[in-house]
C-alpha cells in the first residue's frame, strides 16, 4: 500500500509511487562503451512545493557486486500537470543539462519521457537525446533508458530494478510498544536478561584467611 504524505503538494499525488529512496542494480551497454553491471541509489523527495527533487548515483560493479568506480550522477526536478503531463529538468555530471517531457499512463504507475532540449558543455561526450520509461511493478521501481548520439541512433543503454529502502521513521513507528530488550529478543524462553546472573560478588566469596 502506498501512503500519501499529509504535506505532499496536491499536484504530486499521481507521482506518489516514486517517493522514497531506492536501491538496486542494472546493466549498462552502449556502442563504444564497456558493457557493465552497475549499482544504483536513487531518491525522490519533496518539501511541500509542486515538484519532486530527484537524485541518482550509479557505480560500476565487479563480478562480486562490489563497487569499482562511480558511473553517473544525475539530479533534477519533476513536475506533473492536471492532464498527467510530466516535465523534468535534469543535470548530469558529464556536463549535460536536459529538459524532458512525457506523461503518466492513464491506468498504471508508468511514465514515458523523451528529451525536448539538450545543452552540453565542451567536456561532455557525444549525446543527442534520449527516452526513459519508469514503472512501479509489484513494489519495485523499474526503469529503462535509451540514448542517441550523432553516430548511434536511439537505442537502450541502461536499465535497472530497484527496491525501496524502508524509511527509518516509519520502521521505528511500526515496532511494538512492548519491544523486548536486545538480549531477551534472542532468548528462547523470552525471560529478561540479568547481567549479574551466575556472577559472585566479592561479599559472597568465602574468606580464605
Amino acid at each position: 500500500m502506498i501512503e500519501i504524505p499529509s504535506d505532499l503538494h496536491p499536484d504530486l499525488v499521481p507521482l506518489v509511487f516514486l517517493l522514497g529512496k531506492w536501491e538496486g542494480a542494472g546493466v549498462a551497454d552502449f556502442p563504444g562503451a564497456e558493457k557493465c553491471n552497475f549499482g544504483q541509489e536513487l531518491s525522490f523527495t519533496h518539501d511541500g512545493r509542486d515538484f519532486l527533487e530527484y537524485v541518482s548515483h550509479t557505480w560500476v560493479l565487479d563480478s562480486e557486486g562490489k563497487k569499482v568506480r562511480p558511473l553517473e550522477t544525475e539530479s533534477g526536478y519533476w513536475r506533473i500537470d492536471k492532464d498527467r503531463k510530466v516535465e523534468v529538468v535534469m543535470i548530469r555530471d558529464q556536463g549535460i543539462v536536459e529538459v524532458w517531457y512525457g506523461e503518466l499512463a492513464d491506468k498504471k504507475p508508468q511514465i514515458d519521457l523523451a528529451t525536448d532540449a539538450v545543452a552540453r558543455t565542451a567536456a561532455s561526450g557525444p549525446y543527442s537525446g534520449g527516452k526513459r520509461l519508469y514503472g512501479y511493478v509489484k513494489g519495485d521501481l523499474l526503469w529503462v533508458g535509451e540514448k542517441a548520439t550523432p553516430e548511434v541512433p536511439l537505442r537502450p543503454y541502461m536499465s535497472a530494478q530497484l527496491k525501496k529502502v524502508p524509511d527509518l521513521q516509519s520502521w521505528a513507528a511500526s515496532l511494538p510498544e512492548d519491544m523486548p530488550d536486545g538480549v531477551a529478543f534472542f532468548r528462547e524462553d523470552g525471560t529478561p536478561f540479568d547481567p549479574t546472573a551466575g556472577v559472585e560478588s566479592p561479599a559472597d566469596k568465602p574468606d580464605d584467611k
